[in-house]
C-alpha cells in the first residue's frame, strides 16, 4: 500500500507551492490515475514518488514504512512521458542490460513477454521500434528492476487511437502482478481501468469518483 501523507513541494524560486498537502493511497495491484493540465505538478509529484525530487514537507510510506528518497528509488520504477529520448542502447537488449550486465536471459524474456515485444530481435534499435513500441520497452526497462510500484507519465501522449487503446489493454494486464500510478492530462481509455483517481488543482490533490467516469465511458 502506497501512502502520502500531507506532502508539500516547494521550491525557493517560487511564490507559492507546486504541490499543497498532497495525500494518496493506493492499494497493490490498483491502477491509480492522476489527471491534470500541463503545469500543474503530475510530473513533480511522480518525480517526487520514484525519489528523483524531494519533498519540502510530509511522508511517504509503503505499507507501514516510511520511506528516503534513496529507498524510493528502489521501490518504483518510472517511465518517462517520451522514453525514447532516454534510451542509450544501441540495441534493445542492451538497452535492457543497461546497469543489470549479469541478468539472467530468463528474466530478459519474461519482461519482454509481460509487455507483448517478445518477438522483436533484440538485435534491432530501440530507435527502429513504433511509438507504441518504445513505450513497451520502456516498461519492459522498469519491469526488469522487480520494481513494487510503475510510475508512468503521460504514457499515452503523442499516440494514435489504436495504439492508445492497445496500451490501456496493457497496462490493464500489467495491474494484474503491479501496482501502477499514472499520470494524464488527456485520461480517455484509461478512465476505464483506473481504480482511484484524482486531479490536481493549484497544487491540491482532489480525488474524483472513478465510477462516474466509467460510466461516463459506457454511455
Amino acid at each position: 500500500m502506497l501512502y502520502l501523507k500531507n506532502v508539500v513541494y516547494h521550491p525557493p524560486a517560487t511564490m507559492t507551492p507546486i504541490l499543497k498537502e498532497a495525500n494518496l493511497e493506493l492499494a497493490p495491484q490498483e491502477l491509480g490515475l492522476i489527471i491534470g493540465p500541463s503545469g500543474s505538478g503530475k510530473t513533480t509529484l511522480l518525480e517526487i514518488i520514484a525519489g528523483l525530487a524531494e519533498k519540502t514537507k510530509g511522508k511517504i510510506f509503503w505499507r507501514d514504512q516510511e520511506l528516503t528518497s534513496l529507498e524510493l528509488q528502489q521501490l518504483g520504477g518510472l517511465v518517462f512521458q517520451f522514453p525514447q529520448r532516454h534510451f542509450c542502447g544501441s540495441t534493445i537488449l542492451e538497452e535492457l542490460r543497461l546497469g543489470h550486465p549479469e541478468i539472467l536471459s530468463y528474466r530478459i524474456k519474461t519482461a519482454l513477454q509481460e509487455v507483448g515485444l517478445e518477438h522483436i530481435p533484440l538485435n534491432q534499435s530501440p530507435h527502429a521500434l513504433s511509438g507504441g513500441q518504445q513505450r513497451r520497452l520502456a516498461l519492459a526497462v522498469q519491469l526488469i528492476r522487480q520494481p513494487n510500484l510503475l510510475l508512468l507519465d503521460e504514457p499515452t501522449a503523442g499516440l494514435d487511437w489504436s495504439m492508445r487503446h492497445q496500451l490501456a489493454k496493457l497496462l490493464a494486464k500489467l495491474k494484474g502482478h503491479w501496482t501502477l500510478l499514472v499520470v494524464s492530462h488527456d485520461p480517455g481509455e484509461l478512465f476505464t481501468i483506473a481504480d482511484r483517481c484524482w486531479k490536481i488543482h493549484q497544487g491540491h490533490l482532489v480525488s474524483l469518483d472513478t465510477a462516474m467516469f466509467k460510466s461516463q465511458k459506457s454511455q
